[in-house]
């Protein structure tokens, strides 16, 4: 049966969304995340509140999206409800004010939770594509993500069909999902170049209620030029996965890749990239960021699998004029498989990842400010270090300054325990907590992680501990973060 989908106006399709329905968009970071209905709702809503008619949705998507969904949303006290991820200032400020529900997830569970119904019913998925065929067949943009999922769940479907992306990206998805328990199998991904699923997404036609028509590049910002910090944070990876090389410990072939975004992992890739004792290697993450293409031009990246093209306007111009080379080189999969444990186990990942801080025992804090205030949330990092063949946390040594030690006593929040973590490495050099007691640990991460102004503070700490097992006393356990917040500088801190 031939199906002629309705062209709908964003604010056509808004008012086809009712007040608590939840909401799914795809995106996966603001790569492929819908634009127009997003704002569109965000009018309706402020239309309502003006008329003092209540209108708020739940919004799940992959992970962060853009300014026009996240945003508009939070701008307009739209949201009733948000997860798994987001990085979004107006977002975070109106969720760190209680004025937004938000709950942090790993992005692996997400697709999951949603099929089983642990997040309720999805009412409408809002879907981001470069081409939709009359028989449902969906093809994304720059992202998967969970659109899979939340095409296949959602009672209905929009469509925004983004004529910024051109249709010939046709065949650089791998759309994959598994069945749920108890039917589901072994995921059948033994390489980071096998490709599992379909170039597709397979809905319903009949579930599509409408198509919107746009023309709009993703908003994804440029990244900052590599400080000296954030270099030598490099350095100090390259350097350590060299050596562990050259030991014998990683393999002379190498292993895949997994980095997170930002200005770090661009340091990172950048410094792996120039480093002579590492080879050519491949790369299984979620986000594909402008290092990793700038590698993979120089050939120091053979191929790269991940969730979405989160790169800058001018290099996603860039991919898609040379559709010809990357075509072979690049595959954009679910994060339901990209980041599945599964996966990450099998095919031996060298995990890379961002701390905001990191205590002496080895665990880790990638969400919170002095444990209130959530920056973005937990993302994949976890579903990476827990499993990957060698886990590996970055963060500067300092913050604000030198105000803040990003190594302290007790994080404030914890993410990533000691048993998932095994490499620390800040601008100061390495801590490898491999096979080491928790006191052993300690040490490691003062003498070597620690900035110098702040070793003598945390060695002093420890010997408050005595002869126990672990180097804790819970009475200063927090001694650096409360001396911030009275007076905004950890090295005036002093122990009871």
């Amino acid at each position: 049966m031939s199906h002629s989908f309705p062209n709908l106006s964003a604010a056509e399709a808004a008012l086809q969304i009712n007040n608590g329905q939840t909401v799914a968009f795809s995106g996966f970071t603001p790569a492929g995340a819908p634009k127009d209905i997003p704002k569109a709702i965000a009018a309706r809503a402020k239309e309502a509140h003006q008329a003092g008619q209540p209108y708020r949705i739940g919004v799940i998507t992959g992970a962060s999206t853009g300014k026009s969904l996240d945003g508009a949303l939070a701008q307009a006290e739209a949201i009733l409800f948000r997860t798994p991820y987001q990085n979004n200032p107006d977002l975070r400020k109106s969720i760190n004010e209680g004025r937004t529900t938000f709950f942090d997830m790993h992005l692996s569970m997400l697709p999951q939770a949603v099929r089983y119904g642990f997040l309720g019913p999805v009412h409408w998925a809002v879907v981001e594509a470069c081409n939709v065929s009359d028989s449902g067949e969906i093809t994304l943009t720059s992202s998967v993500g969970a659109a899979p999922t939340f095409s296949h769940v959602a009672d209905r479907i929009f469509i925004e069909l983004n004529r910024y992306h051109p249709a010939s990206l046709l065949g650089l998805h791998d759309i994959y999902e598994p069945a749920d328990p108890p039917f589901r199998q072994p995921l059948p991904l033994c390489r980071a170049d096998q490709r599992i699923g379909a170039p597709v997404i397979k809905v319903d036609p009949g579930k599509i209620a409408g198509i919107v028509e746009t023309n709009a590049a993703d908003e994804v910002g440029s990244f900052a030029e590599i400080s000296g910090t954030t270099a030598r944070i490099g350095d100090n990876v390259a350097r350590f996965l060299a050596g562990e090389r050259k030991r014998g410990l990683i393999p002379k072939e190498f292993l895949p890749v997994q980095s997170g975004v930002g200005d770090t992992a661009n340091a990172v890739l950048k410094s792996m990239g120039e480093c002579p004792d590492i080879p050519i290697f491949d790369m299984h993450t979620e986000v594909i960021q402008d290092a990793v293409i700038a590698l993979m031009k120089a050939g120091k990246v053979r191929f790269a699998g991940g969730c979405s093209l989160t790169v800058s306007p001018p290099v996603l111009r860039d991919i898609y004029d040379s559709l010809d080379f990357f075509r072979p080189r690049l595959l954009l999969r679910p994060q339901e498989i990209s980041n599945s444990p599964e996966i990450i186990r099998r095919l031996g990942i060298i995990s890379i990842n961002t701390a905001i801080e990191v205590d002496i025992g080895g665990n880790v804090n990638s969400t919170h400010v002095l444990g209130r205030n959530i920056m973005s949330g937990i993302g994949g990092s976890g579903d990476f270090a827990r499993n990957a063949f060698l886990s590996i946390f970055t963060c500067p040594s300092t913050a604000k300054g030198g105000k803040i030690s990003t190594i302290v006593p007790m994080v404030s929040h914890l993410d990533s325990s000691e048993h998932s973590v095994q490499i620390i490495i800040t601008d100061q050099g390495v801590a490898d907590q491999r096979g080491k007691s928790p006191m052993q640990r300690a040490r490691a991460i003062i003498e070597n992680c620690a900035h110098p102004d702040y070793r003598g503070l945390l060695t002093d700490y420890v010997a408050l501990a005595g002869s126990s097992h672990s180097p804790q006393t819970l009475s200063d356990a927090f001694a650096l973060h409360l001396t911030f917040s009275k007076e905004g500088d950890m090295r005036r801190a002093v122990f009871r």
